[in-house]
């Protein structure tokens, strides 16, 4: 992306991205409880003080604040500013990637959700079906308004994104007597084909393996216990390899 293209289109980006992080973070603290999403009125962790808009401001209003309840004073969590300005890195890492201005906001929606879904699943160790399964709607649907010709190929992504994992886990729970994925990383590898098409689902697969025991690594480094049986997110890994090809395709060991 040109300079000049990022200076007609950064700004709408920009501006909207932290309004997505703090959604985003209603998403991860709500889906995994079972809560609702859109009806509940947000409130203060600590007091129940239902926040007014003012207090509900992305990034301003916790700095306003000081971090701070204005009610009762209690802090807030950090979790709150600290996803606004994900999603704003997220932004910012699309803009200065090689795509194109026209697909600035499809990139930036697969990022934002593929940033949820890996925080869910970093703390929960769960994929909701409803992030994933309309991700995986949202690839084929923009494949076919950006690249029409191309939509063949993304659905066959996600046929094979899906089955690829479930025969995975089904191999490895009748080998071992116990699941070792779970049929959301399916589903989020099968959202990938369908964003990406099926050629990059060896290269996916390869950056969330690499990504995985990269970190399996650095934990028994620290001193952690990391065995066969040990439970290990592979969601955040999966994002980062969707992510990783969908700026950059086969080039993703330059970066």
């Amino acid at each position: 992306m040109t300079a000049a293209t990022i200076d007609a289109a950064w700004l709408p980006v920009i501006l909207v991205a932290p309004i997505v992080g703090s959604f985003l973070g209603v998403l991860i603290r709500r889906l995994p409880a079972g809560e609702p999403v859109v009806l509940a009125r947000s409130r203060c962790e600590s007091c129940g003080h239902a926040l007014t808009a003012w207090e509900l401001v992305p990034l301003w209003s916790y700095l306003v604040q000081r971090g701070r309840c204005r009610r009762c004073g209690a802090a807030i969590a950090p979790f709150h500013i600290m996803i606004e300005l994900a999603a704003i890195a997220v932004a910012l890492w699309a803009m200065l990637g090689p795509d194109s201005a026209d697909v600035l906001w499809a990139d930036c929606a697969l990022g934002w959700t593929l940033l949820a879904l890996a925080w869910i699943d970093w703390q929960h160790m769960r994929l909701p079906d409803a992030l994933t399964l309309p991700l995986l709607l949202a690839g084929l649907a923009a494949t076919a308004l950006i690249e029409p010709e191309e939509l063949t190929d993304h659905a066959l992504g996600a046929a094979l994104g899906w089955a690829c994992l479930r025969g995975v886990g089904a191999a490895y729970q009748r080998l071992r007597g116990y699941r070792g994925l779970g049929e959301g990383d399916a589903k989020l590898l099968a959202a990938g084909g369908a964003w990406l098409g099926w050629q990059a689902l060896p290269s996916v697969l390869l950056l969330a393996a690499l990504g995985g025991l990269s970190y399996a690594v650095v934990q028994r480094l620290r001193g952690d216990t990391v065995g066969w049986t040990s439970r290990i997110a592979f969601g955040p890994w999966l994002a980062l390899g969707i992510w990783l090809m969908r700026l950059y395709g086969d080039d993703w060991l330059a970066v």
